[in-house]
């Protein structure tokens, strides 16, 4: 225990909470720029078991953001590097990996075991099979984007709350990734870390966690703004403004936005 002191010496920690963080089971489903982050602030935590599932590759690009990696691991499963790590970091922890796109073949299997979901992948139709699977079976998913400057933060599906389909709708859409839009390393860090904190207190049951509301976050002016999400209602009420304030997911399109003759619309592209 004498890694965890200085947070066991935490109220919202002690004790108890660091025996629930090494009994804890955490899947990360991404080991890009935000599981990069992600990974090792958990570990670090001690949480007990680490699942990580992604069968991309580490390619020269990923680099500047993903910082498990190094130059010579390019062409790497990525989850080998990032199980590599773990062990050396802090064998304590267990690791699960699978070296595999999550899939609806193997969805069910994989996430089933786990106690959090953590989406750390930029890819549109996972992030739907994430959030079905994880209604199925009852588990909280720790959600994020990021696009250039801004970012997105949320807890989906925690004790009967709000969804990922209750923010975004039940149809699949198209958004660019991060080669397509750019991005800097920093903002992926913020908000990886921002992730793991959510993560962290659901397990021990510390702080409020960020079930029913939507952060969002701009790196360049350092700024953010938390709207409250609706559970079943695909519109979203600031605290401060209850006649509706309508924010308008960033997959939607220009014509259907368009088309509300009600409230404003804020673009988060």
């Amino acid at each position: 225990m004498n890694r965890y002191t200085n947070q066991i010496q935490l109220a919202a920690v002690g004790i108890q909470g660091q025996e629930k963080l090494s009994k804890a089971r955490v899947l990360i489903v991404g080991a890009g720029g935000l599981g990069c982050v992600i990974i090792p602030y958990l570990a670090g935590a001690g949480v007990g078991t680490i699942g990580i599932i992604d069968g991309d590759v580490i390619e020269e690009s990923n680099l500047h953001r993903q910082i498990l990696y190094h130059e010579k691991d390019i062409g790497q499963f990525k989850t080998q590097k990032a199980a590599d790590y773990l062990r050396k970091f802090n064998a304590n922890v267990n690791v699960e990996v699978y070296d595999d796109f999550l899939h609806k073949g193997n969805a069910g299997t994989v996430i089933r075991p786990y106690d959090i979901v953590v989406d750390a992948t930029d890819t549109i139709d996972v992030r739907y099979l994430i959030n079905a699977e994880a209604e199925r079976y009852h588990k909280p998913v720790v959600y994020a984007s990021v696009y250039q400057h801004e970012a997105q933060l949320s807890v989906f599906n925690y004790k009967g709350g709000p969804t990922y389909s209750c923010v975004f709708g039940e149809q699949v859409n198209r958004a660019p990734n991060c080669s397509q839009g750019g991005v800097l390393g920093t903002t992926v860090g913020i908000i990886g870390i921002m992730q793991a904190n959510e993560v962290i207190k659901m397990i021990v049951g510390a702080g409020v966690v960020l079930s029913g509301r939507l952060l969002v976050y701009n790196s360049l002016t350092n700024t953010q703004d938390i709207f409250e999400i609706s559970k079943k209602e695909k519109n979203i009420e600031t605290n401060d403004q209850a006649s509706g304030l309508a924010l308008t997911s960033c997959y939607g399109t220009a014509r259907e936005a368009g088309s509300s003759t009600n409230g404003i619309i804020i673009d988060l592209r």
